[in-house]
C-alpha cells in the first residue's frame, strides 16, 4: 500500500472528483456548502496563519511537535482545523465538548497545548476558566463570533503569499510516521490516557476499511455526520468519505437528526446503538398510538422483522409476508430516514440483535463493526457483500489486520493501525502492546471461523460471593430487548446473587397503565406501583430463561430517571459508566440486597 498523509485527501479529491459540496452545514437555517477548492484554500490559509504564530512540527517527534486542542461540535471548521494543523506538522488534541473542567485542565497540561479552538461561548468560558492553570496556553480561537474573543478567521486573514509558499514546501516534508492526533480516552478508571495515532495508523485503517466494507468512490453521494468528530471512529470515517468523494453534511445537533435526514436524504451515516434504540423507540411509540387495523398491521410487521435472518431464508410464505410488510409499513420507516439510506454502520457498544433483525428486514441495512481507539479503530465490520454479515457478531476482520484470540479469550490485534503508544506513558504502552500485538481488553470468539463475536469486556466480568463469574453485557443486551426497558444494568459483584437496576421505558409503561385502567401521574409514582412492579417481575422471569442459574436476575430496583451524559452516568459515546451508576444508585442497590 502506498502510504499517504491524511491531508493528502485534499489533492486526491481535487484531482479525482472536485465537488461543490465537499462539506456542508446548516447555518442560520440554511444549508451552506463548501466546495473542494474552497476547503483546500481555507485550509492552506489557516496553516499559514498558524505558521505566523510559530506553530510547527519542530523535527516531527511526539514531544517536540506543537499541540493544538479543539473542543467543538461537528462542523466544517473542525475539519479545517484538523487538516491545517496536519499540513505543518502540529498535532491535534480533540476534547469532547462535555469533558469536565478537571479533565480539560489535565489534558491541556499533559499535552502542553499551545492554542485551543472552541466552537461556542460555553466552551470558550470552560477553557478560559482553566487557562490560568495551564501555563502552555498562548491563545484561544473561536468558531462562533463571540464578544471579546479572537475569531478563527483572524488566522486565515494573516496568510501572506510568503507564508503560503512556506506551507506548500512544509507539506511535502511531513512524514507518514508523524502523529496526526493524540486522542485522550476517558477510560472508565483513572486519569485519561493520550492515544498517539500517526498518519500511517489512520490512513492504513481508512484504506483497509474502504476496501473491506466496501466504500466505493461515489462522488454523487452524501452522508450525515453527527457522532462526535473527536471520536476516532467518526474521524477515520470522515477520511473514508473524503478519499471516496462522498459529501459530508453535519447535523445541527443530536435533536435535529430526524429533520436533517429528511432534508438532505443521505446515502448513509455512522452511529452508536443508543441512537438506533432511540429511533426505534420513537417508531414503536408512533405504532402504539395507532388504532384498529393500522395498529394490528404495524405490530404484525414488527413481529415479522424480529424473525428475520439474512443468512437463512424464512421460506416462501415468510418472504411473501415480509415483502407486503415492506410495501405497506416499512416504507414509512425508510422515508423517515430520508428514503435513500443504503448503509448505517454502528459501533462503540453492542447493538441489540433484535434491532439488527428488524432494521435489516425493513431494508434499512445496519452493519455492526468493532475496534478500539488504540487501533485507529476498526478491527472488523459486517459487509455489504452477500454472506458477509452475521447478526450478533461484529463481522469478519478487515483486510491488512491480524487477529488472534489468547487462551483467556482476549482479542489481540496486529498491523499498521496499532497506535504508536500512550503519550508520555511507556509503562502503559508496554502493558497494552506486547511484541506488536495490541491487547484490547475485550473477550471474543470466532463464529464459523469468520465472524468475530465480542462476548464481554475483560474488566467487566465479576464474581458473586459464591465465586461464580458473571458477564454483565449479554444479560443487559438481552433484557434491553423488552419494549418496557429503556436502560438496564446488572449488579452483584461480591454479592450472593445477580441483581439489576432498571430504567423503564416510560412512554410504553404509560400506555400500558392506561390500557390497564390506571392513571399515570409521575415516573416516581409509577415505579412504586405494585402492579407495575409485578409487570417487571413477569418480564424479568421471561428473560431469565435465557441464562444459567447463576446469571439470572433474582431481584431488581426500578429507577424513575434515565442515566445521561449530563448526569455523568454515560460516557460521551453513550456507554454506561458502571462505577458512577453504582455510586449514584447506592440506596437502590442496597434495597435489592436488604434481607
Amino acid at each position: 500500500m502506498h502510504m499517504k498523509r491524511l491531508f493528502d485527501c485534499l489533492d486526491h479529491q481535487l484531482a479525482n472528483f472536485p465537488k461543490q459540496d465537499m462539506l456542508a452545514a446548516k447555518e442560520k437555517g440554511i444549508w451552506n456548502t463548501y466546495s473542494t477548492t474552497a476547503v483546500a484554500s481555507t485550509v492552506d490559509a489557516l496553516s499559514a496563519g498558524l505558521l505566523s504564530l510559530g506553530v510547527s512540527g519542530h523535527g516531527f517527534t511526539p514531544e517536540s511537535s506543537d499541540k493544538i486542542a479543539i473542543m467543538s461540535s461537528n462542523r466544517p471548521e473542525w475539519v479545517f482545523t484538523d487538516l491545517a494543523c496536519q499540513q505543518i506538522g502540529a498535532i491535534l488534541v480533540p476534547l469532547y465538548p462535555t469533558t469536565n473542567p478537571i479533565e480539560v485542565e489535565f489534558i491541556l497540561n499533559d499535552a502542553a497545548v499551545g492554542y485551543v479552538f472552541v466552537s461556542n461561548i460555553e466552551l470558550y468560558e470552560k477553557v478560559k476558566s482553566v487557562a490560568s492553570k495551564v501555563p502552555s496556553i498562548k491563545g484561544i480561537f473561536t468558531f462562533d463570533t463571540i464578544e471579546g474573543a479572537t475569531h478563527w478567521t483572524s488566522l486565515t486573514n494573516a496568510a501572506t503569499p510568503a507564508l503560503l509558499d512556506q506551507v506548500a514546501s512544509i507539506k511535502k516534508t511531513i512524514p507518514v510516521t508523524q502523529l496526526a492526533t493524540i486522542i485522550y480516552t476517558s477510560g472508565t478508571t483513572g486519569v485519561p490516557k493520550g492515544v498517539m495515532l500517526s498518519h500511517q495508523n489512520i490512513y492504513s485503517n481508512v484504506i483497509f476499511s474502504k476496501e473491506s466494507f466496501p466504500f466505493e468512490d461515489a462522488p454523487g453521494s452524501k452522508v450525515l455526520s453527527f457522532l462526535p468528530l473527536n471520536h476516532i471512529f467518526e474521524k477515520m470515517v470522515t477520511y473514508i468519505y473524503l478519499y471516496s468523494g462522498i459529501s459530508i453534511y453535519y447535523a445541527e445537533s443530536l435533536d435535529t437528526i430526524g429533520d436533517n435526514l429528511k432534508e438532505i436524504k443521505p446515502d448513509g451515516f455512522t452511529t452508536v446503538p443508543r441512537l438506533l434504540e432511540k429511533v426505534f423507540e420513537k417508531i414503536m411509540a408512533k405504532g402504539a398510538e395507532q388504532t384498529g387495523i393500522k395498529k394490528k398491521l404495524f405490530f404484525w410487521a414488527v413481529a415479522l422483522g424480529e424473525k428475520y435472518d439474512n443468512i437463512q431464508s424464512g421460506g416462501f410464505w415468510y418472504n411473501l409476508q415480509l415483502a407486503i410488510a415492506n410495501k405497506i409499513i416499512f416504507t414509512k420507516w425508510r422515508e423517515a430516514l430520508g428514503g435513500n439510506v443504503s448503509f448505517i454502520v454502528t459501533g462503540g457498544a453492542a447493538c441489540q440483535v433484535k434491532l439488527l433483525r428488524i432494521f435489516n428486514a425493513a431494508k434499512i441495512p445496519v452493519f455492526e463493526g468493532y475496534g478500539p481507539t488504540e487501533n485507529s479503530p476498526v478491527i472488523s465490520v459486517n459487509r455489504k457483500a452477500k454472506g458477509g454479515t452475521k447478526f450478533g457478531t461484529v463481522g469478519p476482520v478487515i483486510n491488512g489486520i491480524q487477529v488472534k484470540i489468547e487462551s483467556d479469550g482476549e482479542i489481540c490485534v496486529a498491523g499498521e493501525s496499532v497506535m504508536v503508544g500512550y503519550y508520555k506513558r511507556p509503562d502503559l504502552t508496554a502493558e497494552a502492546v506486547v511484541d506488536g500485538w495490541l491487547h484490547t481488553g475485550d473477550i471474543g470468539v470466532f463464529e464459523n471461523d469468520i465472524f468475530l463475536k465480542i462476548t464481554d469486556r475483560k474488566k467487566e466480568l465479576f464474581k458473586t460471593s459464591g465465586g461464580k463469574y458473571v458477564a454483565p453485557q449479554p444479560i443487559e443486551n438481552k433484557c434491553k430487548e423488552s419494549q418496557f426497558i429503556e436502560q438496564f444494568m446488572v449488579v452483584g459483584a461480591d454479592r450472593k446473587f445477580v441483581g439489576a437496576l432498571i430504567v423503564p421505558s416510560f412512554g410504553t409503561l404509560k400506555s400500558w397503565m392506561e390500557d390497564e385502567g390506571m392513571t399515570f401521574t409521575t415516573n416516581a409514582a409509577a415505579v412504586a406501583n405494585p402492579k407495575v412492579i409485578e409487570l417487571y417481575n413477569t418480564i424479568i422471569a421471561e428473560y431469565n430463561t435465557f441464562f444459567n442459574h447463576v446469571e439470572q436476575v433474582k431481584k431488581f430496583a426500578l429507577l424513575d430517571k434515565e442515566w445521561t451524559v449530563e448526569s455523568g452516568e454515560m460516557t460521551p459515546k453513550l456507554s454506561l459508566k458502571r462505577k458512577v451508576v453504582m455510586e449514584n444508585c447506592k440506596a437502590a442497590i442496597e434495597s435489592i440486597y436488604a434481607e
